[in-house]
C-alpha cells in the first residue's frame, strides 16, 4: 500500500472522528444517551450509531462511486431535512420520558418524605432485555439517517480524494471507524453527567428535558434553514 494512500486513509480517519462531533450527531445521540443509567450502555449507543452510520455511507457511497454518479441537490438536502424531523422526534421523546414518574409525600415520624413512583406496566419490567435491543436498534436508526443524509457529500469526498473504487471502499470504511470511535468517545463523555444523576430524579429529568428541548430547537431551526434560507420548499415546488 503506497504511503500516499496510508496518508489519505489516515486523514479520512481523523475526518471520521471530527465528522461524529458535528451538532446534529451530537444532540442526536445524547438523547439517546440521556436515557441510559449506565456508562456502558451509552457508550454502546455511540458505538451503534457509528455503526449505522458507516454501513449507509458504505452502501450509498460505493454504488454512487461505481456509477460515477451523485444523489441530485433536491434529494440531498430532503435527506438533510428529515435530519431535522428526527432531531424534534427524539426531542419531544426526551421531554415526555418522564411523563409517568409521580412525586407522593407522606410524613413519617414528623419528617416529611418524597418518593418517586412510576406508574408503567409491569410487563415492561419482565422483558428488560427488550428494551435494550430497542435502545441500540434506535441508535442505530438514528445513525443510518445521518449517514443518508451525509452520503451525498461523502461520496463527492471520496471521489476527490482516492483514485479507484477499492480505495473509495476502504476510504469509507476508515472513515467509519473514525466516526465510531468518535461518536464512542462522546457518547462515554456525555453519559456521565446522567449516569451520576441516574438516583436523583429532578436533577436527571431536567437534564435529560433540557437535552430534548435543546434537540427539539435545534430540529426546527435545521428545517428552517433548508427550507428557506437553502431554498429547499422552492425546489419541492418546481
Amino acid at each position: 500500500m503506497e504511503i500516499s494512500l496510508l496518508s489519505t486513509l489516515a486523514f479520512g480517519f481523523i475526518l471520521g472522528i471530527k465528522h461524529a462531533i458535528e451538532p446534529d450527531h451530537v444532540i442526536a445521540v445524547s438523547t439517546i444517551a440521556s436515557g441510559s443509567k449506565k456508562l456502558w450502555r451509552s457508550s454502546l449507543a455511540g458505538v451503534f450509531w457509528g455503526i449505522g452510520h458507516t454501513a449507509t455511507l458504505f452502501i450509498v457511497g460505493l454504488v454512487l462511486i461505481l456509477m460515477n454518479g451523485k444523489i441530485p441537490e433536491k434529494w440531498s438536502m430532503s435527506l438533510e431535512f428529515l435530519v431535522g424531523i428526527m432531531l424534534v422526534y427524539l426531542g419531544i421523546t426526551s421531554i415526555l420520558s418522564f411523563k409517568n414518574i409521580h412525586t407522593h409525600e407522606h410524613e413519617h415520624d414528623g419528617e416529611l418524605h418524597k418518593h418517586f413512583h412510576s406508574h408503567k406496566h409491569d410487563g415492561e419490567h419482565e422483558h428488560k432485555h427488550q428494551h435494550k435491543d430497542v435502545f441500540y436498534m434506535k441508535s442505530m436508526l438514528v445513525g443510518l439517517v445521518h449517514g443518508l443524509a451525509g452520503s451525498a457529500a461523502m461520496t463527492l469526498l471520496t471521489m476527490s480524494t482516492v483514485k479507484s473504487v477499492w480505495e473509495g471502499a476502504v476510504y469509507i470504511l476508515v472513515f467509519g471507524v473514525g466516526t465510531v470511535v468518535g461518536m464512542l468517545l462522546f457518547t462515554t463523555v456525555i453519559g456521565i453527567p446522567f449516569v451520576i444523576s441516574a438516583k436523583k430524579i429532578k436533577i436527571n429529568k431536567a437534564l435529560t428535558q433540557i437535552t430534548g428541548v435543546i434537540s427539539t430547537a435545534f430540529g426546527f431551526y435545521y428545517m428552517y434553514n433548508l427550507g428557506i434560507t437553502e431554498e429547499l420548499f422552492k425546489l419541492w415546488i418546481q
